[in-house]
């Protein structure tokens, strides 16, 4: 039997396997630095990001993680910061599932513009995107300053 639903405090240890795998596939495992209480506390306390979990006969196989942000041009805003599926479960159609679930809240909170970003070496994730005649930016470059770069200045 196959879930989606809204993620809660007790799925995150799940939901941060799920990010270290991603990491993984990504070619960046040593990027993952936050750690299950930092998210605990980020997720109850702070409020800063909203998930929603795929489960298949009680265990965790899939997440997607947003949060809102503000634009000057648009007002409220949704980012899909990651969509993941297992390994053994992708290409089952479980990613349509928990997009479908995020472009149904940004329906429903009225957001006007929904944003992610994808690697431009993935190619599955670029078709999965296509079907829904996403668009791809190629204006806009992606800028970052990282926390060691932060504390020096």
């Amino acid at each position: 039997m196959l879930i989606v639903r809204k993620g809660l405090q007790a799925d995150l240890p799940n939901v941060l396997e799920l990010i270290k795998e991603l990491a993984v596939f990504e070619k960046a495992p040593s990027e993952v630095e936050v750690n299950l209480a930092e998210m605990i506390d980020w997720f109850e306390t702070d409020l800063l990001f909203d998930f929603f979990v795929l489960e298949k006969n009680t265990v965790t196989i899939g997440m997607a993680l947003f949060y809102y942000k503000y634009s000057t041009w648009k007002g409220k805003c949704l980012f899909l910061e990651d969509l993941i599926v297992t390994e053994n479960e992708r290409n089952n159609g479980y990613g349509k599932l928990l997009f479908d679930a995020v472009v149904n809240t940004a329906k429903c909170e009225k957001v006007r513009r929904m944003e992610w970003q994808v690697l431009a070496w993935n190619i599955t994730a670029i078709g999965f995107y296509q079907k829904y005649k996403s668009q791809f930016d190629a204006e806009w470059i992606n800028c970052k300053l990282i926390d060691s770069q932060i504390q020096s200045l």
